[in-house]
């Protein structure tokens, strides 16, 4: 079926589509990270051993990595899947009291920091300046993933630029977390995609020299899950070399995204493994859980998803099967612009 008569099909038959149940994964697979993750954030796994054994059921509603997650999901649908940082800066700044509401110590203090510089006196581009490490756009990024599906290099590209309104220069190597984020969530789309495939395209298309320390992290992280037999003896032998694995700051994306990447390879694509291995490996939990969820839910789909868990997280009532609806939609005409494209393209080849 041709893009266009697809994009009218779509009017009408969105949630009945493979693309509709992936997107739904990976938005209700990164809620479900965050909240499950919660309990243990900034804790030490024995720690959290001692206080809940092992946390493999949760209660509640999302966190700041959902928050900011949907917010750039609507930046996203709004613009038709072409939004930059000036447009998710646009839905701060229209839904102040996302931030700003009964949620607001939950957010990091760089996010808090940028959202009133770009309300006193900051454009975007300017708002990132002086901001710490954190994983706020790695952990938001999945919907630039879903609207790019099945195009890892433009999800990777798109997310340099959003991720630029909270980090840039000196802490651009969070961008480059967003980027492996974004574009493991893309080829999770393609119907022969693998854990495999996923963690060679988070990798594949990062910046060759300013990428370069990000790569080299992921890539340690992945050869000691590759060398340990489970989830245990690996998150032991992370503690044990900790001066390797951590950073001062828990959220610090040099330390959560290669953990991420190597949690998801250590659960072979199992939804459950993977987002419980997140919330009971501690250090920043909610938001290695969230991110392993997303892309996790992007590979299974909403059925690899156990149904007491969506359950619990649709009748919160955050409106995540409209979320995924939209962006499913989005991502079909975004594609459709890319073959229009490529068909002028084509012409300018022919004869003159």
């Amino acid at each position: 079926m041709a893009l266009p008569s697809l994009i009218d099909d779509m009017e009408t038959d969105a949630i009945s589509t493979q693309l509709y149940a992936k997107a739904l994964g990976c938005i209700l697979g990164g809620v479900i990270g965050d909240v499950l993750g919660t309990p243990s954030e900034g804790k030490d796994y024995r720690a959290i051993e001692d206080k809940f054994g092992w946390i493999d059921d949760f209660e509640g509603t999302g966190t700041d990595d959902t928050i900011m997650k949907n917010l750039l999901a609507r930046a996203l649908i709004k613009t038709q899947g072409y939004a930059g940082r000036d447009d998710w800066a646009q839905e701060w700044l229209d839904d102040w009291m996302a931030i700003f509401g009964d949620k607001r110590d939950k957010f990091f203090t760089s996010v808090i920091h940028t959202a009133q510089k770009l309300r006193l006196h900051s454009i975007p581009r300017m708002a990132a300046l002086g901001n710490m490490p954190s994983s706020s756009s790695a952990m938001a990024i999945a919907p630039v993933g879903i609207v790019n599906a099945c195009r890892p290099r433009q999800a990777a590209q798109q997310a340099y630029d959003v991720a630029s309104l909270i980090h840039i220069h000196d802490v651009g190597f969070c961008q480059d977390a967003a980027a492996a984020i974004a574009a493991g969530i893309a080829e999770a789309f393609k119907p022969n995609a693998t854990v495999e495939s996923m963690l060679v395209a988070a990798t594949a298309f990062l910046d060759p020299l300013s990428g370069s320390e990000m790569r080299e992290r992921i890539e340690q992280a992945l050869e000691l899950a590759n060398q340990c037999v489970d989830f245990k003896q690996f998150r032991n032998a992370v503690y044990e070399q900790r001066d390797v694995f951590f950073k001062p700051l828990i959220c610090d994306s040099r330390e959560t995204v290669p953990l991420t990447l190597a949690l998801f390879a250590l659960s072979k694509g199992d939804f459950e493994k993977a987002v419980t291995y997140g919330a009971n490996f501690g250090r920043d939990s909610d938001t290695n859980a969230c991110m392993v969820g997303g892309l996790t839910g992007a590979l299974a789909g909403v059925d690899g998803i156990k149904s007491q868990w969506t359950a619990k997280i649709l009748a919160y009532g955050g409106g995540e099967e409209k979320i995924a609806e939209d962006l499913t939609r989005t991502a079909v005409k975004k594609a459709s612009s890319y073959e229009q494209e490529q068909g002028l393209f084509e012409r300018l080849l022919g004869p003159s």
